[in-house]
């Protein structure tokens, strides 16, 4: 069963990772108005029709993939509430799931009726990235329950494990204001911001600095304070994240936002947000005493 539960908890993760590139991808490539109405494609259809174009096509394709990815949640809720012995935070984590995936594509039927409002997208695109941060966290609890408890870390370790984890949320929410303030708008005519690119495109760099920075301070940190392998390893790899994630948005930039790496942008968010919960759901906190008396 165990193995069963690990295989939902990954299919569910590729799901919500696979719907924020294809919802990108509608973006990036002008369609997000493709089917100009919500829940029907247009006001007579529910499904795109030769008039539409291709991009009636690139938007309704969008739509189908909310029903697989709501169906995987459905599959995971079922093998969770029927594993034995129960774990209640899984369940409450698959509930939040099959709940969030309708609620998510609701969310995405209100950017189509707001013509594509870049606020209403930006928290489109963050309630997808918090999905993926769910199943990272029913990935992780599955994980812990296969190699037993043991990656504890002192208390004021993890309250810096906790503020790097803020900052690259905070990484992230900046990110989608500059995507509010750019080129890819989803529609021609789709609003902006209305917020100077260039700095907006500045203080989310700023918070990349600040996130790295948090990131080096915390993995010097849990290797002088004796942590888990898991825990460093965790660490490593959020920091190894962010500096490609980092490399990929300045080439993106300094050749004005070419579709293909600001695709692949959007594929460093998802990893950013799945390494930083991974290191946050490892790193649990314990008192510092209880560390030294090991």
């Amino acid at each position: 069963m165990d193995r069963r539960l690990r295989a939902v908890a990954i299919a569910s993760l590729v799901a919500n990772v696979g719907i924020v590139l294809t919802g990108s991808a509608v973006r990036l490539t002008g369609s997000g108005l493709g089917c100009p109405s919500w829940p029907r494609c247009t006001e007579r259809s529910y499904v795109a029709h030769g008039e539409l174009g291709p991009h009636g096509v690139i938007e309704f394709g969008n739509r189908l993939l909310t029903v697989v990815v709501a169906v995987v949640a459905v599959v995971t809720l079922v093998v969770v509430w029927r594993a034995r012995p129960v774990d209640r935070f899984a369940r409450g984590l698959a509930l939040v799931l099959a709940v969030g995936v309708p609620a998510q594509a609701v969310l995405g039927g209100i950017t189509v009726l707001t013509d594509l409002n870049p606020w209403v997208v930006a928290g489109h695109l963050l309630f997808s990235l918090a999905l993926v941060a769910v199943s990272v966290a029913l990935l992780h609890q599955f994980r812990t329950r296969r190699d037993g408890d043991g990656a504890a870390v002192p208390q004021p370790l993890w309250s810096l494990v906790l503020g790097t984890y803020a900052a690259a949320w905070l990484v992230v929410g900046f990110g989608t204001v500059v995507t509010g303030s750019g080129p890819h708008a989803g529609d021609i005519d789709a609003p902006r911001t209305g917020l100077d690119p260039e700095s907006v495109s500045q203080l989310h760099a700023d918070f990349v600095f600040l996130l790295v920075g948090l990131t080096v301070g915390a993995l010097l940190a849990v290797r002088a304070a004796g942590a888990s392998d898991a825990v460093r390893r965790a660490a490593l790899v959020l920091l190894v994240v962010e500096l490609a994630q980092g490399a990929v948005g300045f080439v993106q930039y300094a050749t004005d936002l070419p579709i293909a790496l600001v695709e692949l942008h959007l594929l460093g968010a998802c990893a950013t947000v799945a390494t930083a919960t991974w290191l946050l759901l490892t790193a649990r906190p314990r008192a510092t005493a209880d560390l030294s008396a090991r």
